[in-house]
């Protein structure tokens, strides 16, 4: 019996991870650079009023799951976000720290909006 269907598709899912892997690192290449570090735009607004809107490096908050990171280059990712304090390390390399009752996170393609009072 010949391997030659296991052998292609190994060779498939190698050239699939070295695509991918090749992919990620364009995506961080184009992503905003603030001095050696990527960042990313983050939105965090309720209604009428936002709270923030600028370039971080990262988004910490709390889902249902547990404590969450966003960084540049994170995959697409919505999820509702429980009562905590978000805090942002913004380009500038302060923390901004908002405390919310809840809201909406939606992170595509270096953009990260909070929605919060919704």
């Amino acid at each position: 019996m010949s391997d030659a269907p296991d052998e292609a598709q190994a060779t498939k899912a190698a050239n699939q991870d070295a695509e991918e892997s090749k992919a990620a690192q364009d995506i961080e290449q184009e992503a905003v650079k603030e001095g050696d570090q990527a960042s990313m735009r983050v939105k965090v607004a309720s209604p009428f009023t936002t709270y923030f809107d600028g370039q971080a490096f990262s988004i910490s908050g709390l889902n249902a799951t547990g404590p969450f990171d966003i960084l540049p280059t994170h995959h697409n990712f919505m999820s509702l976000i429980q009562p905590c304090t978000l805090v942002i390390r913004t380009a500038t390399g302060e923390e901004e720290k908002i405390e919310i009752g809840g809201g909406l996170l939606h992170v595509k393609s270096d953009k990260v909006i909070v929605f919060l009072d919704v």
